[in-house]
């Protein structure tokens, strides 16, 4: 038998080729709890025609949705009809419309009442005989986190979580608990039910394009990995930033704040997908010892550490796109006198022989000038000797991949301008794989799915990564509860407090931005 590349071993994991799995083996009912909400109509029922429409759904495949509303199984459907209509990638077309119908159920569930759940148990059991499930289902839990333990436990109850002689397995968003005690105690619910295997965490910023990206640019160009070091890198940084204010989820955003909501899971996934060491195998387990390995090299903040290398704000009232735009503390269901943060910036230093003595700057805010999301690779500047007298100052080498709204890889490097001096000059190379019009990259849940229907969890946070990431944050919460900050301190439509340019100004460093050139 050939053996593999390690260029066609990364192509398989990340699918740069269709997908050609045979679904049989993964027929299945899928179940949504909270299937009337805002998840299940933008994210999921989009998704899942997506899916169809590139034949990748099992054959046998019921979804069933279960919400606390009373309304007839026709007015489901319909505000599914139209929900594909506004969020699909893929034009409505009646054909599939009509396989998709066919397929969906909705029922009604009160989530704590246990008499409901023995009725959900027949049910399910008939449509496992109409479309020959085999006793394989989906448990996905779009609704609050406080509804976690309690449908799990109410599913073991009346034994529809065994695991005998087919598979069952539960989808749960995020937040995973709301610091490491909470964690550790919904992590002991959900796998004395489920195991590890068929606990599936969803991030979906693991289910981006260029996310999913970063691994083939790296170790399928031998461009990048030989120089993916310390001896070549002069600091990481990684921007997720949006111009939307919390809206409507003033009561979670109370709660959670940016720390919980972006760094524990988004920000602390996009650092460890940039500095993971080459894996021994690419297979599931491989790729996610190597995430842990990163967390548990993470250097942990000391009270004095955080006040010095943490940087919280929230947002005042201000401009977006000319616009005025109220302070998060006067939006909805937010206190007055809020303390919660809605900006975090930080400087991590990875304990490690490829990273030692590199930084990362990571920030994440709501109510900036622009939303983006992005990693840039900013490489160290070429010894003076040669070129200080004939050229000046050069640019440093930047490496940027775009994560959202484009995608992409941007590469800056310097070149001789033309004409008879000696000058040279930044330019850039921009590559935007969503830019053109016939593009239609796969939205994030649209990948996740596809990986839960058949059962591989790469793209999904095993316990250990939750776990390694909730003891870095929480040692940040700890020394953030003995000092009150002076809130606002940034207007929105603004870049951050003033602190977030401070903390990389005495490094002697800026934030970069995609495209921008170092003068």
């Amino acid at each position: 038998m050939r053996k593999l590349n390690l260029i066609e071993c990364v192509g398989n994991i990340f699918q740069l080729e269709p997908h050609t799995d045979n679904f049989a083996d993964n027929s299945c009912i899928l179940v949504i709890f909270g299937g009337t909400g805002d998840l299940a109509h933008r994210k999921l029922m989009p998704a899942l025609y997506n899916l169809l429409c590139q034949n990748q759904l099992p054959p046998n495949l019921a979804i069933v949705a279960l919400g606390r509303r009373d309304i007839a199984s026709d007015e489901y459907n319909y505000g599914v009809y139209e929900s594909i209509i506004k969020f699909a990638r893929f034009d409505l077309e009646e054909t599939n419309w009509s396989q998709l119908r066919d397929k969906i159920y909705y029922k009604k569930l009160n989530f704590t009442d246990s008499s409901d759940f023995v009725e959900l148990k027949t049910f399910l059991d008939k449509l496992e005989q109409k479309h020959g499930t085999g006793g394989n289902r989906i448990y996905y839990l779009a609704v609050a986190p406080e509804f976690f333990n309690v449908i799990t436990q109410r599913l073991n109850d009346n034994g529809m979580a065994k695991n005998q002689g087919s598979w069952q397995r539960v989808v749960i968003e995020k937040p995973f608990g709301r610091d490491l005690p909470s964690a550790q105690k919904l992590n002991r619910v959900i796998t004395g039910v489920f195991s590890e295997r068929n606990t599936y965490r969803i991030d979906h910023y693991l289910g981006k394009e260029m996310l999913q990206n970063i691994m083939v640019i790296r170790f399928a160009n031998m461009l990048f990995e030989p120089i993916w070091n310390n001896q070549f890198i002069d600091n990481v940084q990684i921007t997720s930033c949006e111009t939307v204010g919390v809206g409507s989820r003033g009561n979670y955003y109370e709660q959670s704040g940016a720390l919980r909501d972006m760094v524990q899971n988004h920000m602390l996934q996009l650092l460890t997908l940039t500095a993971i060491e080459p894996p021994a195998s690419l297979d599931t387990e491989s790729i996610r010892d190597e995430k842990v390995k990163v967390l548990r090299s993470l250097e942990q903040f000391s009270p004095n550490d955080a006040f010095k290398n943490v940087v919280r704000g929230q947002y005042g009232p201000g401009y977006i796109d000319n616009e005025p735009v109220s302070g998060y503390r006067q939006e909805k269901n937010v206190s007055p006198t809020s303390g919660t943060e809605t900006f975090v910036a930080f400087k991590a230093n990875i304990h490690s022989f490829r990273w030692a003595n590199v930084p990362f700057y990571i920030r994440t805010g709501k109510r900036a000038p622009v939303k983006s999301t992005e990693i840039i690779i900013q490489f160290k500047p070429l010894p003076r000797v040669l070129y200080a007298r004939l050229f000046g100052q050069l640019n440093p080498n930047l490496l940027v991949i775009k994560i959202q709204p484009k995608e992409g890889v941007f590469f800056q490097f310097n070149a001789k301008k033309p004409g008879t001096e000696s000058i040279i000059v930044p330019v850039q190379m921009d590559f935007c794989q969503n830019c053109r019009l016939d593009n239609n990259s796969p939205e994030a849940y649209e990948r996740l799915l596809f990986d839960i229907l058949r059962g591989d969890s790469t793209l999904f946070a095993r316990w250990d990564e939750v776990e390694y990431s909730w003891r870095f944050v929480d040692n940040i919460a700890s020394a953030w509860q003995e000092q009150q900050p002076e809130f606002p301190n940034y207007a929105a439509g603004s870049t951050g407090p003033a602190a977030a340019q401070t903390l990389l100004a005495r490094d002697g460093r800026e934030w970069l931005h995609t495209g921008e050139v170092i003068e």
